[in-house]
């Protein structure tokens, strides 16, 4: 293990850290707004697209989770092109192309146009997630990355809170210039996701030592903590290439846990609109939007608290548990609630979990891998992690049909995300170095 830092160099790092989070933080935010805002709005075209197009359940679910399959075919290759070609560039023509494509719904016409330009999304989109997790671990020290990765991630609640308004709104455009609502919505959505991309080529650094923007003196405390953490990443799991990263045992088990968390999000995401809509006894628009973006505010505040909390005492591993057992409650009373509040409550506990507990999850995997292999790493667990997406919608429509109940699919999701916790808590045994210890200057970065 490394030295302890002097006071010196951790007060250079401490402001180096906040540097780079004012910096890139809120822009890796948006970017992942818009993100989520593009794989998910499917979720409030579903309706228009059913009557528009003729699109049955089963084809929407299909649809919807085909996208997770182009992301994970191409998550780990992308991510290896980043690693070489820096993320600025890269990060920019992903985002392009996949606003080129969401745009292209618009013109959707029937079913196998929906599955390929769903499909298409995902090529397009792979390898973002996991190379901002990548980017992440360019800039910022392992007792901040929670901290760090927690403010990147507070893009899935923000997507939401302000992507149903949105959307809902878009919807309500129905008519406008001749264009129906779902048009206006993969339009408007889509041609969002382009601009930025654009505007990432001028802003985004690859690399601390780039960093014009940084004082030189808090530029080389940072490498070198940076380079630090390496060394000790590399005396816990080893120096692995990439390729042998993807055989992994260990990679393969992150794999299983991150394909239950994603199993909980989208499998509620995906129909949280119609579900909400049928809640209240509403029709699918901006009044729906706004009640859907009430979980996901209430998941803002979580992942803006719990990640600091997690750094300091250094239990990631059972907290991001916890949360997924208080995920799978949510889901199952939500399936099952009296009334429309307590049903309400229920989504909101559901939301918190799913959504707190996943930049908890993510420094697991920094711990044993670095350089190409943790490239690899992170592209290979968010690629097939997100199968999940994929695997939820038709298990949920699947449990639905099969044993004729609009409960019995909640449930099936529930039962995942309490599987993604015994799982997560089971990384223990993947220890090969000696317990965590709390960071010591996580609250560098208030």
């Amino acid at each position: 293990m490394t030295a302890p830092a002097t006071p010196e160099q951790t007060a250079l790092v401490d402001s180096a850290v906040r540097r780079s989070v004012k910096r890139l933080i809120p822009f890796l935010l948006l970017m992942y707004v818009i993100a989520f805002l593009d794989r998910s709005n499917v979720g409030f075209a579903k309706e228009e697209l059913e009557a528009d197009i003729g699109l049955s359940a089963a084809a929407y679910a299909l649809g919807a989770g085909l996208f997770f399959v182009g992301y994970a075919v191409f998550e780990v290759p992308s991510n290896l092109i980043m690693h070489k070609v820096g993320a600025r560039w890269w990060m920019a023509r992903i985002m392009v192309t996949w606003g080129i494509i969401a745009t292209g719904f618009m013109f959707v016409q029937g079913e196998t146009m929906f599955y390929v330009l769903r499909f298409l999304l995902g090529v397009a989109e792979a390898g973002f997630f996991p190379g901002v997790l990548l980017y992440l671990t360019y800039w910022f020290p392992e007792d901040r990355r929670a901290f760090a990765t927690g403010l990147f991630q507070m893009g899935l609640p923000l997507a939401n809170i302000v992507g149903g308004p949105l959307s809902g709104g878009l919807l309500e455009l129905d008519g406008a210039a001749g264009l129906a609502g779902y048009q206006w919505l993969f339009m408007v959505e889509g041609l969002l996701a382009v601009v930025v991309g654009i505007v990432a080529v001028f802003y985004l650094t690859d690399r601390p030592s780039k960093a014009a923007w940084m004082p030189d003196a808090e530029r080389d405390a940072l490498l070198a903590r940076l380079e630090a953490d390496n060394a000790d990443r590399a005396a816990v799991g080893g120096h692995q290439g990439w390729a042998k990263a993807l055989l992994n045992p260990r990679v393969l088990y992150f794999c299983l846990i991150c394909l239950c968390i994603q199993a909980a999000v989208y499998g509620l995401t995906f129909f949280l609109p119609t579900q909400v809509a049928t809640i209240t006894g509403r029709e699918v628009g901006f009044s729906v939007g706004l009640l859907t973006a009430i979980p996901w505010a209430c998941a803002f505040v979580t992942i803006a608290v719990l990640p600091r909390f997690a750094d300091r005492s250094g239990r990631h591993r059972e907290i991001g548990a916890a949360l997924l057992v208080l995920s799978g409650i949510g889901i199952a009373v939500s399936a099952v609630a009296g009334n429309a509040v307590v049903a309400m409550l229920a989504l909101c506990v559901a939301a918190i979990g799913f959504v707190t507990c996943q930049p908890l999850f993510w420094t697991l995997p920094t711990r044993y891998l670095s350089g190409a292999a943790l490239a690899a790493g992170f592209g290979l667990i968010n690629g097939l992690g997100n199968l999940g997406g994929f695997i939820a919608p038709n298990i949920r429509v699947w449990a639905e049909e099969t044993f004729d109940s609009t409960t019995a699919g909640l449930f099936a999701l529930a039962g995942m995300a309490v599987l993604g916790a015994l799982l997560l808590l089971g990384t223990r045994f993947l220890r090969t170095a000696p317990a965590d210890a709390p960071a010591v200057t996580a609250d560098a970065v208030r």
